[in-house]
């Protein structure tokens, strides 16, 4: 079926777009073209944005984006229109309707991950524009054509088509999966996470480039933790056994002191965090997003309430501008919610209601509120 079918009506095609969590991250040296090659074993979670996209209206002429949800600017350089140009161009003379140009599209993005957080928002949103392009059109690209154009967008993208638990390594362009991480065997429950945002300007490039300017940690166990960590989960790694090692994790990511020497104030509000919940903190990517393990969602979402008190009292040291971004999620598998097209012979318009994580994906669920706008989802070599 084409992307207008014969009564008329158009496709609407809805796609997941999950945060993600680097359980380690260890740098491992400096790249000819600027990057630095990593070991990191990322996770998506059932934290998301939700991408909807269909064919637009036959008088516009040109892609069009709306954001609902946390603030986003929509400008070219937004990662959706970057990657619904680059499928564009990369399936113009194949796609069933060539020679004609694929025809602009309308997209809606609602938008739950805090942006420029270190959760790879913007990358898996341009992750689900890819798939979603390529079903309204129609279109096909090769597993090779489509890892080479996801990471011509951004290091991160190339995880986010994995679908699962991954090893990253080279720039991020090199994704390998790995094993689900296994309920607990007496509730069949992953381990949850609790999120915390604090709301400092962190910079990717600039964490790079402190890291590469000698801003390190001191005897670095990051790429040992991280090694362990995927043999472990090579197979699967049951939920009990990944939350016993969360101390160890809080001391697997390379660029905590560097993220610390260009975001004041992360490290004293750090402590605090360890402090009032009892347990350790973790950096995700770059930064600023802190998080901790739980064993279930229920012990997660107390935390949430416990944070968000402290930041009202002054347990929690303010910093940034605001009150920080706070959630509970858990670490999803790989059965992520399908594409959804329309169906035979229908007419008119569908609009799809779009649900993920239990709530519509227009709304903020109880312990995921709104969060922090940012400017841009662009990259920088790091």
């Amino acid at each position: 079926m084409t992307a207008e079918s014969s009564a008329g009506a158009r496709i609407h095609v809805v796609r997941f777009a999950p945060a993600k969590l680097n359980l380690t991250l260890a740098v491992i040296g400096r790249r000819s073209d600027g990057y630095h090659s990593l070991h990191s074993v990322m996770v998506p979670l059932s934290l998301g944005d939700a991408l909807t996209v269909s064919t637009a209206p036959s008088t516009a002429w040109r892609d069009t984006l709306r954001v609902t949800g946390l603030a986003l600017t929509t400008t070219p350089d937004n990662l959706v229109f970057k990657a619904v140009a680059a499928v564009r161009a990369a399936i113009a003379e194949t796609w069933p309707g060539a020679p004609a140009v694929p025809p602009p599209l309308a997209a809606h993005l609602a938008k739950r991950i805090p942006i420029a957080a270190g959760l790879g928002g913007g990358s898996s949103d341009a992750a689900a524009a890819i798939a979603a392009a390529l079903a309204v059109w129609s279109a096909g690209l090769s597993p090779e054509a489509t890892a080479v154009l996801a990471a011509s967008l951004g290091s991160d993208v190339p995880f986010f088509l994995a679908g699962g638990a991954a090893l990253v390594t080279g720039r991020g362009e090199l994704v390998q999966p790995l094993g689900d991480i296994e309920g607990s065997s007496q509730n069949g429950e992953s381990p949850a996470v609790l999120l915390v945002t604090p709301q400092l300007p962190v910079a990717t490039a600039a964490v790079f480039k402190s890291y590469a300017g000698g801003t390190r940690l001191v005897g670095s166990r990051a790429l040992e933790i991280s090694e362990r960590l995927v043999e472990a989960m090579r197979s699967g790694i049951p939920g009990p056994d990944l939350y016993r090692r969360l101390p160890e994790l809080a001391h697997a990511n390379d660029l905590l002191a560097a993220a610390s020497s260009i975001a004041p104030g992360l490290n004293g509000f750090m402590a605090a965090l360890e402090k009032a919940i009892g347990r350790p903190v973790c950096l995700s990517g770059s930064g600023p997003t802190l998080w901790s393990l739980y064993p279930n969602l229920a012990e997660a979402r107390k935390a949430v309430r416990f944070v968000r008190l402290a930041a009202v009292n002054g347990t929690l040291p303010p910093v940034g501008n605001g009150e920080p971004f706070v959630a509970a999620t858990t670490i999803a598998g790989r059965s992520m919610p399908p594409s959804v097209s329309i169906p035979e012979g229908t007419t008119g318009t569908i609009r799809p209601r779009t649900v993920h994580n239990g709530f519509d994906a227009g709304a903020h669920g109880p312990d995921e509120p709104a969060g922090r706008p940012a400017n841009s989802n662009g990259e920088e070599p790091r």
